[in-house]
């Protein structure tokens, strides 16, 4: 009970803070725009986790492992730079381990009934480099 306050604490917290509208749209945005590196098998220590709540979305840090294209496990980030396994059993809509497509991860449900999904944020193409403009001289 004491781990799911503090969690739920730490999620308010990241929101006020920050004053998220809506952080998903902006990150889905950018993905969607610039594109994403593969995502390998490995852990990710710098992922976005982002919750999908009836006000909007909530943004939080953490890490996650990924396996055969699969995320395997969650850790979530608290104010004091310590993690914390996400250890309620978590899936997909098929029930199963969610895949990860252009640095997002499919929708997660956990059994407690949240949803979210994972942003590989360190991923995300660079933007592209704009032209750079001449001024003509004013003699011409």
């Amino acid at each position: 009970m004491k781990k799911g306050l503090l969690f739920l604490f730490t999620i308010i917290t990241v929101s006020f803070t920050y004053g998220q509208t809506d952080c998903y749209k902006r990150l889905e945005s950018a993905f969607l725009k610039r594109g994403s590196y593969t995502v390998g098998d490995e852990m990710h220590r710098n992922v976005i986790i982002s919750y999908f709540e009836k006000e909007g979305t909530t943004c939080v840090s953490g890490k996650a492992r990924v396996e055969n294209g699969q995320i395997v496990s969650i850790f979530i980030q608290f104010e004091d730079g310590s993690y914390e396994l996400l250890d309620k059993k978590f899936f997909n809509e098929k029930k199963i381990m969610p895949s990860i497509t252009n640095g997002i991860s499919e929708l997660i449900y956990t059994t407690d009934g949240e949803k979210f999904k994972v942003i590989f944020i360190d991923k995300l193409k660079p933007k592209s480099k704009s032209k750079k403009e001449v001024q003509l001289p004013e003699d011409l």
